[in-house]
């Protein structure tokens, strides 16, 4: 591909970037990289977390300056210097994954907000701002209440809000960043077919999934990068994900589902009719030694909520947990990590680790109590045992111990996490969505680690909105909806599409 020139055989571009690298401190977040995309094409921004999408993404709306010597160009003008208004002016959006609306606000102020923005007060012109958001809503092609609060809306007709109001403010290059990371199938063919239409209207839209299979649908051409760095600007026509994939991490990985078990032994956790009042209701399911049970859904079937009550932090109102054949009740989380439960949550930021802290710190805290020495001091030597016995055994790379946890890029900081729960030596590990914010490769590491802690003898339940998660390191799979376990697949009889379309059906 030719990114030397303002046009190619397919036309003149509207935006085109070379040279683009942007340093923070001592960190380069993006090297060298290139980037061009026509009037109405959709193109795919892809890379691992920590590639450099978002900086690249607000260095081109203006939010930051690239280093000298970057070409930025709109319609062959250059564009350096560029700060958020004047991107904006130029009809540059971005659609982050938080949307950024108001929520207590209608969805007619929130469409045309922006019109009302200026140095001066005004008064508003409710009227005209219907008018105008029904005109947009109806160029979309569709109808959403005007008077609704958005707080009211569904996430997907939340979507079709923050893009109605890019098209007032005369979007010309739209960004989605995760626009279908909690939508169903049926939303996310929806919003697909708004996408289309934008193209059509000639309006440029750069999506940015971790779906790849939509990316590979949606999409003409795929700019990857890879650690800051630009790997190459590809047609989506012919490519696979597993291609794509290794293109994203530089390495390639094998992908089959689990050998289904012939052993049925004893489970060590029954859970039966379990209720928790607008959570999730008579869930019933077993788990075994060594058994990988996945348990998914969307966002909102009750999932980390059941997970809750099974670690003790929230408690059932009715049905029974059985645990190594007697019934357990739970009066805290302590009474589960007594009794061998583990439960690594999804927010690890915020409740996994202590970021100041440091990495040496956060392996030992579950287990203090077990590394005191004389005077019932904390052993100094025990304690560096155990650390550089889970670093090691969990191959974590770090500089040094007593280094901030916060330090280590987002796999690292899940392996401690594990390290953490793992030196408490228990019999069931709850794994809740432990690849958020974890790259494609650090991924395969973290399940390369589950697949052998299963084969110790550890029951693990693997908690996952991502189907190929599940599906791909789990013996069974269990589809939760509407706090209700509603069907259950072993991987080794399916297929992945099989799942995904039950799952977002």
């Amino acid at each position: 591909m030719n990114n030397d020139a303002t046009t190619d055989e397919r036309g003149p571009y509207l935006l085109r970037l070379e040279h683009v690298s942007k340093r923070f401190g001592g960190v380069q977040a993006l090297d060298d990289i290139s980037f061009n995309i026509r009037p109405g094409e959709v193109l795919c921004l892809a890379g691992e977390n920590g590639c450099g999408k978002s900086t690249l993404i607000k260095t081109i709306s203006g939010v930051h300056r690239p280093e000298p010597g970057a070409v930025m160009e709109w319609e062959g003008q250059d564009m350096t210097g560029l700060d958020p208004a004047r991107a904006r002016a130029m009809g540059i959006q971005v659609i982050w994954q938080d949307l950024a609306l108001f929520p207590e606000m209608s969805v007619a102020e929130n469409i045309a907000f922006e019109r009302n923005l200026g140095a001066r007060p005004r008064v508003v012109d409710a009227a005209a701002m219907r008018r105008e958001a029904g005109a947009i809503l109806e160029r979309l092609g569709v109808s959403i209440p005007l008077d609704a609060p958005v707080r009211s809306l569904s996430i997907a007709n939340r979507q079709l809000v923050a893009i109605a109001r890019a098209l007032v403010a005369d979007a010309r290059l739209v960004f989605m960043d995760e626009p279908t990371a909690s939508l169903s199938q049926k939303e996310t063919d929806a919003l697909i077919a708004i996408v289309r239409r934008l193209s059509e209207q000639n309006i440029a839209v750069v999506f940015v999934s971790h779906r790849l299979a939509e990316v590979l649908e949606i999409s003409s051409r795929v700019t990857v990068l890879r650690d800051g760095r630009y790997v190459g600007t590809y047609s989506t026509e012919g490519m696979t994900q597993a291609r794509l994939t290794e293109l994203m991490t530089g390495s390639s990985f094998d992908y089959a589902a689990r050998p289904e078990r012939t052993d049925r032994p004893a489970p060590i956790l029954s859970v039966k009719n379990l209720t928790r009042e607008g959570e999730y209701r008579d869930v019933s399911f077993d788990i075994a030694p060594g058994e990988v049970v996945g348990l998914t859904g969307r966002l909102g079937s009750g999932r980390t909520e059941l997970a809750l009550s099974l670690f003790g932090m929230t408690r059932p109102d009715a049905g029974e947990i059985i645990w190594q054949g007697r019934p357990l009740r739970l009066q805290s989380n302590r009474d589960a990590i007594r009794a061998g439960i583990a439960y690594v949550s999804e927010d690890r930021l915020s409740l996994g680790l202590v970021q100041p802290q440091s990495i040496a710190d956060n392996t030992v805290v579950t287990v203090l109590d077990r590394l005191l020495g004389p005077g019932k001091l904390l052993s100094p030597k025990k304690k560096k045992r155990l650390v550089d016995d889970w670093i090691d055994r969990l191959r974590v790379k770090i500089g040094a111990a007593g280094d901030p946890v916060s330090t280590l890029s987002g796999g690292n900081q899940q392996r401690i996490v594990l390290a953490k729960w793992l030196a408490t030596e228990p019999k069931l590990l709850i794994l809740d969505s432990p690849t958020v914010g974890v790259d494609v490769g650090a991924r395969a590491g973290i399940f390369a680690i589950v697949d052998q802690l299963a084969k110790d003898g550890l029951a693990i339940l693997l908690i996952s909105d991502e189907a190929p998660e599940v599906y791909f390191n789990a013996d069974r799979i269990l589809h939760m909806r509407d706090g209700r376990l509603i069907e259950e697949f072993i991987p080794a009889r399916t297929t992945l599409d099989h799942v995904e379309e039950a799952i977002h059906a």
